[in-house]
């Protein structure tokens, strides 16, 4: 399995990231790619392990040995069959994937894991360039129709299995096109979205058929849907943003993130705003609620529009630089992890707790904010202020929002306020209907959403026809 001394005649070497002082001028991707040399000498470094841990950390079963393998020996159109096999998406995952896989590498015991996330890139990307992605059209039509209801990753996912084995397959979205947060979320730097329209022009020559601007629930009835499909699989994402009630929240000057992200991305490219209120961090004083992947992505873009600070604040204390193997290992630890938009130029503070946003015009200006210990109770005398002339909040989401479509379809709700169903079957409790995704499981991983989507059109093929050849 790839050289069998490798990983002890080679260091592990990673790509690299563009200069600060040059990326943050644009919003194209700056990942620096490595040659063709590296990367198949890195994959030599996956070492015949006996139990492929990264197995365990891959939520879509990727089969990373065998594919590691194959790129060492310099087959690389196999690997890339091989990746596909499991992976709708590869060039998704291998750019915003946070590489779970890696974690659970035999060699991260010893903090130097096969560079997986890399190479799975490279193999997605190679394919394209050489050609090797073609539209895989299904020759026997079965009759049956299938709705999905929103274009994420999850939506996208089943879509393209399902048409694939000869359904008719129909995909409703309420933007302007097809992606859902991984158009309108994420950063054009992290994800240019020319890698979603190959995707979409493929699934389009594989018979899926887009209808973008239309609402189900607002813009078509759900019964119209429920009556015009076989089954009807949805894939709407947990959209409901937490916030945060306290004084001060009605102040101008105050969004969610994923207020101020998709209004961005749409400039990038070059979509209507939807907006009569443009929200722009040019020579202001940001302020960033929440740690996360999505505060993370506020901030680069804050720095992009030219503020003249940001500042994020995190009320989970400050986690450890390193976490303890034989504790952790294989599992995803609790660690200090640094983006690249932090390196920018953000200022971190973490055990932060907010209580107050102030401005005397009616627009937020200050932040009350104490800290707080282990227990998140305050600690007596540390209060202080922050100016902000923006706060965006980036807390996470909740759950799926549940006015109009789902309360018109009277479907049942978790204990979380996420549409129940099972990750067998995807019944959800209306006749014919299904679920997947963030809509399902809550705020996740874009490796999940891929894996949902798959299993759920497993599920809907074996209802629909008897039987499935779709993989789970």
């Amino acid at each position: 399995m790839g050289k069998i001394t490798g990983f002890m005649e080679l260091d592990r070497v990673d790509r690299r990231y563009a200069p600060a002082a040059d990326r943050i001028r644009h919003y194209k991707e700056f990942l620096l790619p490595l040659s063709e040399e590296s990367t198949r000498s890195q994959a030599s470094r996956c070492m015949s392990c006996g139990i492929p841990f990264c197995h365990n950390g891959c939520p879509v079963n990727n089969q990373i040995p065998d594919w590691n393998d194959l790129v060492y020996r310099g087959d690389w159109e196999e690997a890339s069959r091989n990746l596909h096999s499991t992976n709708n998406f590869p060039e998704f995952t291998g750019r915003i994937c946070p590489a779970p896989c890696e974690t659970s590498c035999t060699l991260n015991l010893d903090n130097a894991p096969v560079t997986i996330k890399t190479i799975e890139n490279a193999i997605a990307d190679r394919a394209w360039a050489e050609g090797w992605i073609k539209p895989e059209v299904c020759k026997q039509r079965t009759g049956k129709s299938v709705a999905i209801i929103g274009s994420g990753p999850a939506g996208l996912a089943c879509a393209q299995q399902l048409a694939r084995v000869g359904h008719d397959v129909t995909v409703f979205e309420k933007n302007q096109r097809p992606g859902g947060l991984l158009r309108y979320g994420i950063p054009d730097f992290k994800l240019d979205k020319a890698h979603i329209e190959r995707r979409v022009k493929q699934m389009e020559a594989e018979g899926v058929t887009f209808r973008c601007g239309v609402n189900v629930g607002v813009d078509v009835t759900v019964q119209e849907v429920l009556d015009g499909f076989d089954a009807v699989v949805l894939a709407g994402g947990a959209e409901k943003p937490r916030d945060l009630p306290m004084p001060g929240r009605e102040l101008g000057g105050i969004y969610f993130a994923m207020e101020f992200l998709p209004q961005q991305n749409r400039r990038v490219g070059r979509e209507p705003l939807r907006s009569n209120n443009p929200i722009l961090a040019t020579g202001k004083h940001v302020l960033v609620i929440g740690g996360g992947d999505t505060g993370s992505d506020c901030i680069g873009t804050s720095i992009r529009q030219g503020a003249l600070s940001v500042t994020q604040l995190e009320i989970m204390p400050e986690p450890p630089e390193k976490e303890n193997k034989l504790l952790t290992w294989p599992d995803w630890p609790l660690k200090l992890r640094t983006s690249s938009s932090q390196e920018e130029g953000a200022n971190r503070d973490f055990g932060v707790m907010t209580r107050r946003f102030s401005g005397p015009n009616g627009t937020v200006e200050t932040v009350d904010c104490v800290r707080v210990d282990g227990k998140f109770q305050p600690v007596e005398g540390s209060e202080f202020q922050i100016r902000a002339d923006l706060v965006l909040l980036a807390m996470g989401f909740v759950s799926p929002v549940s006015d109009g479509m789902l309360s018109d379809l009277g479907i049942k709700l978790d204990g979380r306020g996420n549409v129940q169903a099972d990750m067998k079957g995807y019944r959800a409790s209306a006749e014919k209907v299904y679920v997947c995704g963030d809509m399902r499981r809550g705020q996740s991983l874009v490796v999940w959403a891929i894996r949902e989507g798959r299993q759920a059109a497993h599920s809907v093929d074996k209802q629909l026809m008897g039987s499935t050849v779709l993989p789970r």
